[in-house]
């Protein structure tokens, strides 16, 4: 090798050792990695050492007690728990806490809420059991506890008792739970509160003279909240796109894991909820000051699996261990329902607001606009009314198309006019050919001019009813007041309505057939059949038009998983269109159309071209004076 081959191989070892030097991690980090993964193992043992206990406890009990085996048992158990020792069995079972929306079931070991039930919804394809949430071990919230004597507990292991549950003349209840010790007069208590019909429930850890027992230097506490969510739809691929973990930092803004992947955050910053939702409904965690050092994961689940999501949180929570200050905490168990969500804002500052209604999605900003304003409202005062949810649509798309009926009256015309121009417009085309693009245009402008007509007057309509399709768009799929909900032959408006189903997957397509979707895409064929037929267009616009014919086919293709009562929404809008078309053809004579754009076409003939028309004028001159010239220079060469 020469000189400079060496000299390289040197410059890239240097890179190499600068940049490994550069990213090492400092002595802080290393530190902080050290004590989680030392807290991890320690954690780790000490489930180990607990289960185990917890058999030997549980062999104690299924046999006749020997005093030397209770007291070497009893020696381990204050071992391991240190000042919770008494704590460290207990009897197994719940306490129920209800109210007229939600039934909860509190578990004694732990002190965690193991089940949540929500009155008012039933479990798909089940009119009998309430919808549940959660239950058993499909949600976990456990606190981690670091004891005087250095050992490192989790709330999950250690038995509550209840002490008390208690309604006031309102039916408001509150249960105590407590977490006692082996320490006189110091305790944990967890309080949960329950108000007479709400679906948020009061949680508060109040500690009492706990300094005796927990560490001195302990001022937070550690929280894991771990959930399945089960499947609770029909329609499992259109579940998965709506469940999602989501939480607000203090001040206002929202994050989100992503719904289609596993995904992992680590937020530094202060979080005010923390929500774990699916399509309709949410379980959402909420702290009175902050959720501090968080760390979120997201996994989906396979297909098979009778859960379609896996939610991970661990975070840290401040904690007066004197009893002094309690840790108050909310839990949301409801419906996906924006009203009600929005409700919990309701005469709170600014500041201080949840912004839960944020869990419903209604589109991009335009879009959540036009929904917050107009559809909403519209749909939340037609249900009031005791109407079906198919009428309600009904009218809903029957005013949508009296709001927009002056845009689309005007563009027919104006289709009208384009329509009688064609004859014109093909003696255009055959005068100039395709070489002389430039004065066709021209030509055609002129005309346009002449008549007054705008070829862009057609958009108009669009540029209205766009933005509604889309708000309708994703308004329907997450209303949750569709879900149940029968039509004809669809007997859940919030999912779709299969006639026919088959084994193997199609792509794309899937393992049935949508009647309202198909039905909307014979209605959209029509329509665009009855569109072609009224527009003006040489045989250059034959592609086009083939085109326009196969969008009603990929339309099929892309709502077959979609909720019916949003293809049952475009289904009644096209047949509305169609008919308000041919209302148009039968009041809008061509013959009176193309005599009065001639009587305009006089009247103008002596009037000053607007300033608009004069510079596009200008400009068609500047470019057919440029492309001679650039002509002339090509010819000179």
């Amino acid at each position: 090798m020469d000189k400079n081959t060496w000299i390289g191989f040197l410059l890239i070892a240097a890179i190499i050792v600068g940049f490994s030097f550069i990213n090492r991690p400092s002595q802080e980090e290393l530190a902080e990695r050290q004590r989680v993964q030392d807290s991890i193992a320690m954690v780790q043992a000490m489930e180990q050492e607990a289960q185990l206990l917890s058999q030997q406890i549980a062999e104690q009990q299924a046999q006749p007690a020997t005093e030397q085996f209770a007291a070497v048992l009893a020696e381990q158990v204050t071992a391991l728990y240190g000042p919770f020792a008494p704590a460290a069995q207990g009897e197994d079972g719940f306490v129920t806490l209800e109210n007229e929306k939600i039934r909860l079931k509190i578990a004694r070991r732990g002190g965690r809420i193991a089940k949540a039930e929500l009155k008012e919804y039933k479990a798909y394809g089940d009119s009998v059991n309430n919808l549940c949430l959660f239950q058993g071990d499909e949600s976990t919230l456990n606190f981690t506890l670091i004891t005087n004597n250095s050992r490192i507990l989790s709330t999950e292991n250690l038995y509550f008792t209840e002490v008390s549950q208690q309604s006031d003349n309102e039916g408001n209840t509150t249960l105590v739970m407590r977490l006692n010790t082996n320490i006189e007069d110091c305790y944990m208590d967890v309080v949960y509160t329950l108000p007479a019909s709400d679906y948020m429930v009061g949680m508060s850890l109040q500690p009492h003279n706990m300094q005796w027992a927990l560490a001195q230097n302990m001022s937070s506490v550690e929280m894991h909240w771990n959930q399945s969510i089960p499947q609770q739809e029909k329609g499992r691929k259109f579940e998965e796109k709506y469940a999602q973990l989501q939480y607000m930092f203090i001040g206002g803004d929202i994050e989100k894991l992503s719904e289609m992947k596993a995904d992992r955050a680590k937020e530094s910053a202060r979080l005010k909820w923390i929500a774990y939702k699916d399509q309709f409904f949410s379980t959402v965690l909420i702290a009175e000051d902050a959720f501090e050092s968080t760390q979120f994961e997201s996994t989906p689940l396979n297909a098979t699996s009778r859960y379609i999501k896996e939610y991970k949180t661990t975070t840290s929570l401040p904690l007066d261990i004197t009893g002094k200050k309690s840790t108050n905490l909310k839990y949301y168990f409801g419906p996906n329902h924006y009203n009600t969500l929005k409700a919990y804002d309701k005469d709170v500052e600014k500041e201080d607001r949840l912004h839960l209604n944020e869990l419903v999605p209604l589109g991009w900003k335009i879009v959540a606009w036009i929904n917050k304003a107009l559809v909403i409202p519209m749909f939340n005062l037609f249900t009031s009314w005791g109407l079906h949810i198919g009428i309600v649509i009904l009218l809903m798309t029957l005013v949508i198309k009296l709001i927009i009926l002056p845009f689309v009256f005007a563009s027919y015309k104006s289709s009208a006019k384009m329509r009688v121009l064609k004859p014109q417009l093909d003696e255009i085309n055959a005068k100039y050919p395709p070489e002389k693009m430039q004065e066709r245009q021209q030509a055609t402008m002129a005309l346009y001019q002449k008549a007054g007509v705008s070829p862009m007057s057609g958009c108009l309509p669009m540029l209205f009813q766009f933005p509604v399709l889309m708000a309708m768009f994703w308004f329907l799929p997450t209303a949750i007041e569709l879900r149940g909900q029968s039509l004809f032959w669809a007997d859940d408006l919030s999912t779709y309505d299969a006639i026919i189903t088959w084994n193997t997957s199609i792509p794309i397509f899937g393992t049935h057939l949508s009647l309202f979707c198909l039905l909307m895409t014979i209605v959209n064929i029509v329509y665009t059949h009855i569109t072609m037929q009224t527009q003006a267009g040489g045989q250059e616009m034959k592609m086009m038009k083939w085109m326009m014919y196969l969008m009603p086919l990929m339309f099929l293709f892309i709502f077959n998983d979609y909720a019916a009562g949003l293809s049952y929404y475009y289904f009644v809008s096209l047949l509305m269109t169609i008919i308000q078309t041919m209302i148009f053809r039968w009041a809008i004579d061509d013959k009176k159309v193309l005599a009065q754009m001639e009587a305009n076409a006089k009247k103008k003939g002596t009037a000053k071209k607007s300033g608009f028309a004069a510079r596009l004028e200008a400009m068609q001159r500047e470019q057919q004076r440029l492309a001679r010239e650039n002509a002339k220079a090509q010819m000179r060469r």
